[in-house]
């Protein structure tokens, strides 16, 4: 059997947990390191910024009020879906209850047996540099005792997110900016920014939602960004702009040259992909934000008894991770035989390529969006498992569209997929018929 190692108890860590485990004929018992003292990742909340009380960085981007932008009705794993008449019927939930869901999978599966928590991953090296079939030597070490252990795995699963080093880009001027500047990894509640001037850079999910939150106590809101302008009708109180050029005193000098006076600055411009605990032997580096070398934005080219959990961004995370698990799985059996070393990197050159073309900058390498449904469906062709369903990627692009237009209201709706192909938004019509036929 195979001995393989997961790093990290999040949403990735527990679904490599759960699906390892249900191969007890193929695949010894897995084992997961966790730093935390729970389950849940990102997904779990805290107050806390800096530093947590092992001195780490606090790993949690969470904010107070957070709501999945996202239905739930298309986030859950395939085999565990979120329960359609709990949560007061909503379909855009709170993350206490995206955790109490993850909670709720790693008992239904009984993964906690499996998790080394308060335990942190040192260092990992290849047993055999240059050896494309080689194992692993991971060093740990606890927490709570400091003590240091070394073990040898088969196959190794990096599952350690992606939204806790934040990227912060470099703008001229911004050391002599006479205001606030902080990341979105460290917002909480908007409370402190009632009747301040607040700019936020990046048009992505974060700096939408928190921009919309804090319009409702923030004196002005500026969304700064370089996408094209989304319809949506804003607060009076809120507008987007280009992106910022340079900070000027207590001034933000924009693309286009005009100027705003801000009181805060705030980056939603994503986040750092870091592996502090690999070896140079690795061979593991990150160029414009693309993990290399990696096939399928997972297996290393060179070393495939490692992958990557999680990298590609705007997509259905939960199921995402799924397929790669599903797939890298598949990878160490004789389900799936993966191309050469030679073939694997020329797919991913011409993956960046194709990005490239569709005038996507380089840092967009792990970007799919709308090019996530081909990804799944290229997945699951090649590891025999089964396709996502259409009214998935029905219902997801239909929230999509009303995000655009109806940012202060679309999380008000609620959806109910009723089949394969289909799905309805929910009225009480329509849960009255659903019920009768319950």
């Amino acid at each position: 059997m195979l001995k393989v190692a997961v790093i990290g108890a999040g949403a990735a860590g527990l679904v490599a947990a759960r699906l390892l485990s249900a191969e007890p004929a193929v695949f010894a018992p897995p084992v997961v390191f966790e730093q935390a003292a729970t389950i849940g990742g990102t997904w779990v909340y805290t107050d806390q910024v800096g530093k947590d009380r092992h001195g780490l960085p606090i790993h949690s981007s969470m904010y107070r009020n957070l709501r999945t932008n996202l239905p739930k009705e298309v986030m859950g794993f395939p085999d565990f879906p979120f329960k359609e008449t709990s949560y007061n019927g909503k379909s855009f939930i709170f993350h206490e209850e995206v955790l109490d869901y993850l909670r709720s999978y790693a008992s239904e599966f009984n993964l906690e047996r499996f998790i080394s928590f308060e335990t942190r991953v040192e260092q990992v090296t290849p047993l055999s540099v240059g050896d494309p079939r080689s194992g692993w030597s991971i060093t740990t070490r606890n927490l709570a005792t400091g003590a240091a252990e070394n073990r040898h795995f088969d196959a190794l699963l990096v599952c350690n997110g992606h939204y806790s080093v934040p990227a912060v880009p470099n703008i001229p001027g911004l050391k002599e900016f006479q205001g606030e500047v902080l990341h979105s990894h460290d917002y909480r509640f908007p409370e402190p920014y009632t009747g301040k001037r607040i700019i936020l850079l990046g048009g992505r999910a974060s700096g939408i939602d928190i921009s919309m939150e804090v319009s409702k106590v923030a004196k002005q809101v500026y969304l700064a960004h370089n996408q094209p302008p989304f319809p949506a009708t804003l607060p009076d109180n809120m507008r987007q702009t280009v992106g910022i050029e340079r900070m000027d005193g207590s001034e933000a000098v924009l693309l286009d040259g005009s100027r705003v006076e801000v009181d805060v600055l705030m980056f939603c411009t994503g986040y750092e992909f870091v592996f502090p605990f690999l070896s140079s032997e690795c061979g593991v580096s990150v160029v414009d934000r693309q993990v290399r070398p990696l096939y399928k934005h997972l297996v290393h080219t060179e070393y495939p008894r490692m992958a990557f959990v999680g990298l590609p961004t705007v997509v259905l995370p939960f199921p995402l991770f799924h397929k790669q698990v599903q797939f890298f799985l598949a990878s160490l059996t004789d389900r799936l035989q993966l191309p050469s070393r030679a073939e694997m990197t020329e797919d991913t050159v011409r993956d960046l390529q194709r990005r490239l073309e569709m005038g996507m900058p380089r840092r967009y390498a792990h970007f799919l969006g709308p090019l996530q449904w081909e990804y799944f469906d290229e997945l699951a062709a090649m590891s025999g498992t089964a396709p996502m369903p259409p009214a998935v990627r029905e219902l997801y692009d239909e929230v999509h569209v009303q995000r655009c237009h109806n940012l202060s209201g679309y999380k008000d709706k609620a959806f109910r997929i009723t089949g394969p192909d289909s799905f309805v938004e929910v009225t009480d019509e329509v849960m009255n018929d659903l019920y009768s036929k319950l």
